[in-house]
């Protein structure tokens, strides 16, 4: 079972689960399919649920005061992918 996510304006910060998306987005992966299979057997959930948690976090104050460096970095990604379309 997963601890639920909080709401972007709830005090209390991250839940573990958020938490644990972003240290699996902080990981270096060696090939194919050794993310997918990281985010399901470290998290238990799909990929496709894992992008949307993550999309959700990028835009979460509380994610960018728990890890600048990789929410930053995330973003800018997401603005150049949005860009190129």
């Amino acid at each position: 079972m997963t601890a639920p996510t909080h709401g972007p304006d709830d005090p209390e910060g991250l839940s573990d689960r958020d938490r644990a998306v972003l240290a699996v987005e902080r990981q270096s992966w060696t090939g194919p399919g050794a993310k997918e299979r990281a985010i399901r057997e470290q998290l238990g959930i799909s990929p496709t649920r894992y992008y949307q948690l993550l999309n959700a976090l990028l835009d979460d104050r509380r994610a960018l005061e728990e890890d600048p460096v990789t929410v930053n970095r995330l973003r800018r990604v997401r603005a150049a992918r949005r860009e190129r379309r």
